[in-house]
């Protein structure tokens, strides 16, 4: 069984990609993982069991609509009443996909902004006093295009400068008690069921990386597990995992 000292960790959109590979790697630090979904609860579940395998009571599922706003404190109190704590939240949950100019509605506004900038602040706040009770942190999954914008997703990279902006903010507010951070992928995993990315211009954003390759998922779990774990002065700071795109582009 898990010590009630071991830290708790909430990590939103854990069920797949890069959320599930963070909370592999933050469980194999010792955390016990709080596995937000939405729609992928059977992932979710087969995650949780595979850490619970591994090392008894330590991951736990809870589903919630991160748009709903009325959902987020009990979200938030229902990871404090299964594990006792809260240490950590990773805002990875995320909205991703084209917005032409001319044929946004309100729609594709909320929903880009809800699961990026909106849904983010709310659960830092509701989880903030837990937080400082634990001198713990928050890491933001932001983008290399919150200050690059990628052509053709506007709303989306207006979303993610947003989570940039709140996340040096809520280090000035929630400060000394609370760190909070972001990491900002660049190529890490294409988008899945899309063709916004057809493999010449996939391979033209390789070329123009330092690194000449396609990140993976543990490079980003990597850096969470270190702003969490490993980087007590570290505050209101933004790391970007693109293989060096940004230092050119």
């Amino acid at each position: 069984m898990n010590a009630p000292s071991a830290p708790v960790v909430l990590i939103t959109g854990a069920a797949r990609r890069v959320g599930a590979e963070i909370a592999r790697t933050l469980h194999a630090a010792g955390a016990r993982i709080a596995l937000h979904c939405r729609a992928s609860r059977a992932e979710a579940e087969d995650l949780a069991a595979g850490l619970n395998g591994l090392r008894p009571d330590s991951a736990a599922v809870f589903a919630a609509d991160l748009l709903d706003l009325a959902a987020l404190p009990p979200l938030v109190e229902a990871v404090v009443a299964r594990f006792g704590r809260l240490d950590a939240l990773v805002n990875n949950a995320s909205s991703f996909y084209a917005t032409k100019v001319g044929a946004v509605d309100t729609a594709i506004w909320d929903d880009l902004l809800g699961s990026n900038l909106r849904a983010p602040f709310f659960l830092a706040q509701a989880a903030a006093p837990h937080l400082a009770a634990s001198n713990g942190s928050i890491v933001n999954i932001t983008d290399i295009h919150a200050e690059r914008p990628l052509k053709g997703y506007p709303v989306y990279c207006a979303a993610k400068a947003g989570l940039l902006g709140l996340t040096r903010a809520l280090a000035q507010e929630l400060g000394p008690r609370v760190r909070v951070n972001a990491v900002a992928p660049g190529a890490i995993e294409w988008p899945q069921g899309t063709d916004d990315f057809p493999p010449a211009e996939r391979a033209a954003i390789i070329e123009h990386s330092l690194l000449k390759r396609v990140g993976s998922p543990a490079d980003i779990a990597r850096t969470v597990k270190f702003l969490i774990f490993d980087a007590p002065y570290v505050t209101g700071q933004v790391i970007n995992v693109d293989g060096g795109r940004t230092a050119h582009l």
